[in-house]
């Protein structure tokens, strides 16, 4: 049986016994039916993760006993950065959930020339709370203690800035017909930014934003892929062959 992993946002310390916050008790007691004795591993993102156990006491207000720490490598040798045009529906949640689940470092959601979402104010924070929940989600699952950044949804131009200071090499969207493939890629790289436009692609403007943000392109093959596949075969794909590997 799966031994069951709880990310709890408080500081975690061997030998301390300490009150599960709020969600993440609904989650044991409800969905996970973990009862006094039970052993639950927990993380709140510092690269570890703690062997606890269920102490006895009040089961409405359940209490941990944190047992250890362990730091087992989950993490990829390439730090990964998706820049994803916002998709609609429920399409960017499973992009997240995937990508979290791929490795990948940093998401950065995109409104571009083509985005068919619209997120203003407090429809924008909502559903980054709710991106930041699926990423946590996703890492309770697939065994990760580092739970990625989620930045705020901002325009593509926007989402330049903060990349100023990153290696220009290191720059990549993807796009159809481009003549470098994953393979091509040299020298073995550190780290990258992958740029995935929405449903419909990158515009013109977008991807003039793009070059002179020397950003260069890559392609995956012949077929035109869908917003909510292209970035998680690239980052598969990168993973296999410059990360996990």
């Amino acid at each position: 049986m799966r031994l069951a992993r709880l990310f709890v946002d408080v500081a975690l310390q061997p030998g301390d016994e300490i009150a599960l916050p709020a969600g993440a008790a609904r989650h044991a007691l409800r969905a996970l039916r973990l009862q006094a004795g039970d052993r639950v591993t927990l993380f709140n993102g510092d690269g570890l993760q703690y062997p606890s156990r269920l102490a006895a006491g009040d089961p409405r207000a359940p209490r941990v006993r944190i047992e250890g720490a362990e730091s087992p490598l989950r993490e990829s040798r390439l730090r990964l950065t998706l820049v994803q045009g916002v998709a609609r529906g429920d399409k960017m949640d499973w992009i997240i959930q995937k990508a979290t689940e791929l490795g990948v470092a940093r998401i950065m959601p995109v409104l571009s020339e083509r985005s068919e979402v619209r997120l203003q104010g407090d429809r924008g924070e909502k559903r980054l709370e709710h991106w930041r929940a699926v990423a946590v989600a996703a890492c309770e699952q697939c065994g990760r203690n580092v739970v990625p950044g989620i930045d705020a949804p901002a325009t593509l131009a926007a989402c330049m800035a903060p990349l100023a200071d990153t290696d220009p090499s290191s720059r990549w969207v993807l796009q159809p017909g481009a003549s470098t493939r994953v393979r091509d890629i040299s020298p073995e790289p550190a780290c990258m930014i992958l740029a995935i436009g929405p449903e419909g692609g990158f515009g013109t403007e977008d991807l003039g934003i793009l070059r002179d943000a020397r950003f260069r392109e890559l392609a995956l093959g012949p077929r035109i892929l869908r917003t909510e596949t292209a970035g998680l075969a690239a980052l598969s794909a990168l993973q296999a062959v410059h990360g996990d590997s």
